[in-house]
């Protein structure tokens, strides 16, 4: 038999989504993956159930239904504080995930160089690998992931084509400050370079912490492109609902890429999220609300189960330091912890370029009672760790 590509040998299957597996496999309380155990707001399950009974069961436009485009456009527009246009700017995918490959794929030819953050979210690494690009990774300094503007800027002397922006940040929680926004543009004006944003928790930032939008940058939306979903902010995972946002030049190529990935979204789907996207500025004041209280929750007992880690600034993920259990895996030490703890993580050496193991990642995007059943079960950590000989 022939030998299969070469391209997929260099990366593994999603880390994060097997450790829902081992959730699933144990019986652990899943804070591994990040989708929560709440439904979404009860206006959006009827409008599904309207569609459901009527007669939008077909393609949509290719690259979204008019009507899911002008909605997104207008609340994009008051969000990001510039004018979109739905007819030229906007593609519509399959999640932010599609939208992140049809970026690479748009700007990026076999060869090219971009640049990473480091730690990132682990898609990154293989739509570099597919589109045939090289990384190029620049660490954030630990232990609050701040940019090295010195280390950035060596970066973007290896002349890359593009570079990628998660912010707020997946695995961190980092929220880039205004200042840190404007050092990386004025690099990427400087060296011409495309950049594409992650921007899939822009409404889940806490105080006094805020989200600027990378594209409202004087200059940058002409080189911006901005990925987005309606996963988290509205509780659909499931719906997989995504979006690219540019200018038309770049929207024009992503279409014809996107074309080719998926033909398009689902089009039920687009039209029952129409209800959401329609909804006031008080939905995303809630939400903050909301995922702020499940925070202090979750962190409140880390507090007083003594375990260190580092304050989430945005999105509903925390690193939590596993050096005091001595393990010498830390995707072994989060199988042995969804087996004996009842509780699943996600290894943060998948996240990072660096030999980093100490690092593991919950989310709290569950309810408070799934939250304080998990706090229950790591008041055991200590004890069950400390009758192993080794974690494994």
């Amino acid at each position: 038999m022939p030998a299969l590509s070469r391209r997929i040998g260099g990366f593994t299957d999603s880390v994060i989504r097997r450790m829902t597996r081992i959730a699933n496999a144990y019986d652990a309380v899943n804070l591994s993956q990040g989708f929560p155990d709440f439904d979404p707001p009860e206006a959006l399950k009827q409008a599904l159930a309207a569609v459901a009974g009527g007669s939008l069961h077909q393609y949509a436009v290719t690259w979204g239904a008019p009507n899911f485009r002008a909605a997104l456009a207008r609340k994009q527009s008051r969000c990001m504080g510039i004018p979109i246009d739905p007819e030229s700017q906007v593609v519509v995918t399959c999640g932010s995930t599609e939208a992140m490959m049809a970026a690479m794929l748009t700007v990026c030819d076999p060869g090219d160089r971009i640049v990473v953050f480091s730690p990132f979210y682990e898609n990154y690494a293989a739509d570099a690998i597919l589109s045939g690009a090289e990384p190029i990774h620049v660490p954030l300094r630990l232990p609050d992931f701040a940019l090295d503007a010195e280390r950035l800027e060596d970066a973007f002397r290896l002349r890359p084509k593009a570079l990628i922006l998660c912010n707020p940040s997946n695995p961190s929680g980092k929220v880039f400050s205004r200042a840190e926004l404007e050092t990386i543009a004025f690099l990427a004006g400087r060296y011409d370079v495309f950049v594409i944003t992650d921007e899939v928790y822009e409404h889940i930032v806490y105080a006094p912490h805020e989200h600027v939008y990378f594209a409202s940058l004087p200059g940058m939306f002409e080189r911006t492109l901005s990925c987005g979903s309606l996963s988290k902010t509205y509780s659909i995972t499931g719906w997989r609902l995504g979006y690219l946002i540019a200018p038309a030049t770049i929207v024009n190529g992503a279409r014809k890429v996107h074309d080719f990935l998926t033909v398009g979204a689902a089009a039920p789907l687009q039209e029952a999220a129409v209800t959401a996207l329609n909804f006031a500025d008080d939905y995303y004041r809630q939400l903050v609300v909301d995922y702020t209280t499940k925070r202090d929750l979750f962190l409140n007992g880390l507090d007083r189960l003594d375990l260190r880690y580092t304050r989430p600034q945005g999105a509903y993920y925390v690193l939590v330091d596993i050096t005091e259990f001595g393990a010498d895996s830390d995707l072994a030490f989060c199988q042995w912890l969804a087996r004996e703890v009842g509780v699943a993580a996600v290894p943060g050496s998948s996240f990072f370029r660096e030999p980093i193991n100490h690092l593991i990642r919950f989310h709290f995007a569950k309810r408070a009672a799934t939250l304080d059943e998990a706090l229950t079960r790591l008041e055991s950590l200590r004890r069950k760790a400390a009758a192993c000989h080794t974690i494994k």
